[in-house]
This record gives structure tokens, C-alpha cells and sequence, in this order.
């Protein structure tokens, strides 16, 4: 049986570590913007012959991605 490990024995660097960074508000971006459908609830503008539905969708996976990749180097230790 493997013995739990006390809370002497726990480095102190591992007791102090917190994910609570005021970055991750960030993350809520690209959850919430693209619940807002009044921005791509329309046919035009059309880009290259796509509707604005489906080029908006588009750019909300753009946001997510840089969204993500500034929260992840602000938090990174």
C-alpha cells in the first residue's frame, strides 16, 4: 500500500502553487462572445462567396486560439 504523503513531507513549493490568476477572466472571451448572435445573425456581408455566418465562426476559432495563447504566457511559470 502506498503511504499518503504528509503535509510535512509536500515541497513547499507545491503548497504555495495557485491557478487562480486574474488572466484566466480572459478564457471567459471567447466563451461569451460567441453567445451573442446578434454579430452573426445575417447573410451579408459574404466574403469570398461565404456568408458572414459561417466566415464569423471563423474568427470566433481565431479569438478562442489567441485568447488561449495570451492566457497561457501570462500564467506560465
Amino acid at each position: 500500500m502506498a503511504e499518503l504523503e504528509s503535509p510535512e513531507a509536500v515541497p513547499a513549493e507545491r503548497k504555495k502553487r495557485t491557478d487562480h490568476s486574474p488572466w484566466n477572466w480572459l478564457l471567459l472571451i471567447p466563451i461569451v462572445v460567441p453567445l451573442l448572435t446578434p454579430l452573426y445573425n445575417h447573410d451579408s456581408p459574404r466574403f469570398a462567396g461565404f456568408p458572414a455566418f459561417y466566415w464569423i465562426q471563423f474568427l470566433f476559432i481565431l479569438l478562442g486560439v489567441a485568447t488561449t495563447s495570451i492566457v497561457y504566457r501570462m500564467t506560465r511559470r
